[in-house]
């Protein structure tokens, strides 16, 4: 029977990684692999669990292919996107988002450089982080060109959707026959 693929988002964090080997993501985030997994099977376990990572094989997005990896486990303190980068040798993207707090997080780092990177907690106001200049993509989900702690910022869970969706994938928008199972790893 083919599986289909089935779209995340709401209170969850996940990785981009462009051009990557699924296995090689698991092995770069230290994950033990469990094998495949149906995806909705898959993506409750990541979203339900603080152990687990459900491992997407490669789809097709903005400037080329892309491995996601999703898990409630990627969410604090968050992944070294610098450190992925570089052992990958390729773009990789850290989103989350907690609608709960309007947690609202992005970072991108090509082969070991740090590219951008924004945070945001809604509940308080406070931008967490701030570094390299915002892209039109960010600009467009609402962000100034620069910030100072004068500047006001207001950012909403389908903002980091948006962003996500311009730099490799918006993972809501998945649907449709999926091109292979996912692998799940564990952390422990």
């Amino acid at each position: 029977m083919s599986d289909v693929m089935t779209g995340f988002g709401g209170k969850q964090a996940w990785l981009a990684i462009a051009g990557a080997d699924p296995g090689a993501v698991l092995k770069a985030l230290g994950l033990r692999d469990l094998g495949t997994v149906p995806w909705r099977d898959g993506l409750d376990l990541a979203h339900l669990t603080d152990d687990r990572v459900a491992v997407t094989p490669p789809l097709p997005g903005a400037r080329g292919t892309w491995v996601l990896a999703v898990g409630r486990a990627l969410i604090t303190p968050g992944p070294d996107v610098v450190a992925l980068s570089a052992e990958l040798g390729a773009e990789v993207q850290f989103f989350a988002t907690h609608r709960v707090t309007e947690l609202h997080r992005w970072q991108r780092a090509d082969s070991g450089d740090l590219l951008r990177a924004f945070g945001y907690v809604g509940q308080t106001g406070e931008v967490t982080s701030w570094f390299g200049e915002p892209d039109a993509a960010e600009r467009d989900a609402g962000l100034p060109a620069a910030f100072d702690e004068e500047t006001s910022v207001l950012v909403a869970e389908r903002d980091v959707f948006r962003v996500a969706g311009a730099w490799s994938i918006d993972p809501t928008t998945l649907s449709g026959l999926a091109p292979g199972p996912l692998r799940l790893g564990a952390t422990d």
